[in-house]
């Protein structure tokens, strides 16, 4: 399928998000999720099902001051 990750197309075959981001090297970091606009907590990554189309965002702390 294909979906839009921080506005980049990406092939995927996962069906959530959990496995997407595992796909995607996101396996283990801090980061914060969006579906088509809507927060997705970590604890609902795995039940938030992907579709054709869908845009992903990901963002991921930064360090320094």
């Amino acid at each position: 399928m294909r979906i839009f990750v921080n506005g980049e197309q990406r092939e995927i075959e996962a069906g959530t998000l959990a496995v997407a981001l595992d796909g995607l090297g996101f396996t283990g970091r801090k980061i914060a999720t969006a579906v088509n606009g809507r927060f997705v907590p970590a604890t609902q990554r795995p039940a938030t099902r992907l579709a054709d189309g869908d845009k992903v965002e990901i963002v991921a702390p930064m360090q320094g001051g």
